[in-house]
């Protein structure tokens, strides 16, 4: 039997039996077994069910996906949000919420068309609503963006932005711009974020962020000029941190907290850290 997540095509929704997740304004339903319950008994319950997703397979078991626009109640359960479920949940359940929120996106945001205004349908096996009236086709979007690792010997780069926890440091990122290469965007996106020129790029790997649709890829690059200046409402701090006295660090699942350890790995002579995908 296969473990953990696997994604697939979508499944046809006129298949009996599997498992549901359940996702609506509050959240992700969830109870004292997790978030997998058997599809059939919730199509049961009275709850406000606006579309089904097929997603893939857990545990070599098929997922559906029940979407709500209103929140409900069921009795016994509670809601929780992807962010919580990426700090609690192993990291096969993650994935599999994270691509779910990301379905569940794509679906809410193409009920209509953005040519014609016509309401779309979902074109069978395929994750593509289609216009009825003027054939324009709407496929799940990913937003490519870059996230940047800045050294200079054994310091690091490090910046905080006012929607961080408290005390938190992380990596430079932002999203690439229309006819700009990931590269570029690295770059462009130091620059502005903190003042300074960076060089020597090399591409690390790359993570799905869910929220809501990003792939971030990741990249190191080495300091090559300039005076730290932190973009006015983008960057809250910003400052240069010896590698032995960093300050409190993004969660170990995020490839921000990759980047950083990996250098630091590296610069100590230590094992190297997998980015989790």
């Amino acid at each position: 039997m296969a473990s953990g997540w696997q994604t697939m095509p979508p499944l046809d929704n006129a298949q009996p039996g599997g498992w549901a997740l359940v996702h609506g304004p509050q959240g992700f339903l969830a109870d004292a077994n997790g978030v997998l319950f058997p599809r059939d008994w919730l199509k049961r319950q009275e709850l406000p069910l606006a579309g089904e997703q097929g997603l893939g397979q857990f545990d070599g078991q098929p997922v559906w996906l029940l979407q709500l626009e209103q929140p409900a109640e069921l009795a016994g359960c509670f809601w929780q949000g992807l962010r919580q479920f990426m700090l609690q949940a192993d990291y096969p359940t993650f994935r599999m919420l994270s691509f779910a929120e990301q379905v569940a996106t794509w679906h809410a945001q193409h009920r209509f068309c953005g040519r014609c205004g016509s309401p779309t349908r979902q074109v069978p096996g395929e994750r593509c609503m289609r216009c009825p009236d003027c054939g324009l086709d709407s496929y799940a979007r990913i937003s490519p963006s870059m996230i940047v690792l800045v050294t200079r010997g054994d310091e690091l780069l490090l910046a905080r932005s006012p929607r961080f926890v408290p005390g938190v440091y992380s990596t430079l990122a932002g999203f690439v711009e229309p006819g700009e290469s990931a590269e570029e965007c690295v770059v462009r996106e130091v620059r502005e974020e903190v003042g300074i020129e960076v060089g020597n790029l090399q591409y690390l790997g790359s993570q799905g962020w869910p929220f809501p649709h990003s792939l971030m890829l990741g990249f190191h690059a080495e300091y090559a000029g300039g005076e730290i200046t932190p973009q006015p409402d983008e960057i809250e701090d910003a400052r240069w941190f010896p590698i032995d006295q960093l300050p409190p660090l993004p969660m170990s699942r995020s490839i921000a907290r990759y980047l950083i350890d990996l250098y630091v790995a590296r610069r100590l002579g230590q094992p190297e850290p997998q980015l989790l995908r």
